[in-house]
């Protein structure tokens, strides 16, 4: 006789902790690139260290800035999330989390950090923060990002303000070292996420939004990728043009813009899902190491003086 193998039930998969659900709402790694950026803008604002009052509020405030708005995309795109494979695990496109506690947590992370800014930074910091969040969470996450296909390049201004807060919050102005390194991320911003759109086309597509992959096809967005490279290239030697850094930078930008290009020309070339994550991936890398490259730069130049 035989005998009939009993399993027991597969085990259901197990929700996040609430305190988990809360924390992936706050898109971690795209906040801790900001928060780099910005500490970068204080470390260079400052002849040596930056002053540690005004460093540590800025940072955790600009943090939890960041951290808010992008809560609130979460909830502004909380059905979109939900029809693309890159975001439908999100505790809001899976309704783990219900739209009046996404927002309450958003207020309260903005509000916080808008106080910490303002008592322990200085209030332009605070306005500009308060600013960036406005410009990303609802001009470019309720306006441009559903409406045009340039969404990225006009809502990449927001995202290209972290050196500038970091600066401010240190100098309590913005230089015009602070708007190069603006100017740097806001050319970067384009070819960084259209390499991301490329191989998430069809999610795009799905969720009925106009990226340039999908309104105006491949081809073209792989030219523009190409394009803005040569552009980013010749913004990122700004720093040392205008006295703001030194020959370690400019070397480092060089070589690391370069590589870029390869990168953006092999895909423009050939097209393939793999080399536009590859391209992805260094477009992160390009702009960390551009500005580790910048500050090491700024340091040195102060052991040589």
């Amino acid at each position: 006789m035989s005998e009939t193998a009993v399993h027991p039930p597969a085990a259901a998969p197990t929700r996040p902790s609430r305190a988990r659900q809360y924390y992936v709402l706050t898109k971690p790694r795209v906040v801790q690139l900001i928060v780099f950026c910005a500490v970068i803008g204080m470390l260079l604002a400052a002849p040596g260290l930056p002053p540690w009052r005004e460093a540590i509020a800025g940072t955790i405030g600009i943090w939890l800035v960041a951290a808010a708005a992008a809560a609130f995309n979460c909830l502004i795109e909380q059905h979109i999330d939900a029809r693309m494979a890159r975001t439908a695990w999100r505790p809001t496109a899976r309704g783990e989390l219900t739209r009046p506690q996404t927002l309450l947590f958003s207020a309260l992370l903005c509000t916080a950090g808008c106080v910490l800014l303002y008592l322990g930074a200085n209030a332009l910091t605070m306005w500009l923060t308060l600013a960036t969040f406005v410009g990303y969470a609802v001009i470019y996450t309720v306006v441009l990002k559903p409406l045009t296909p340039q969404n990225i390049v006009i809502g990449g201004a927001s995202g290209a303000m972290p050196p500038v807060l970091g600066w401010a919050a240190v100098r309590g102005e913005v230089g015009h070292e602070a708007l190069i390194l603006c100017l740097i991320i806001f050319l970067w911003t384009p070819p960084h996420f259209w390499a991301l759109a490329l191989y998430r086309a069809e999610d795009y597509r799905r969720a009925g939004l106009p990226m340039l992959p999908v309104t105006h096809g491949n081809e073209f967005t792989r030219l523009q990728v190409l394009l803005y490279t040569f552009v980013l290239f010749a913004a990122t030697l700004l720093p040392f043009v205008s006295g703001m850094s030194g020959w370690f930078y400019l070397a480092s930008a060089l070589v690391l813009g370069a590589l870029f290009i390869v990168h953006a020309w092999k895909l423009w070339r050939a097209y393939s899902d793999a080399l536009a994550r590859k391209t992805f991936r260094f477009s992160i890398l390009h702009l960390s190491l551009l500005f580790a490259a910048l500050l090491v730069d700024h340091y040195l130049g102060l052991l040589l003086r």
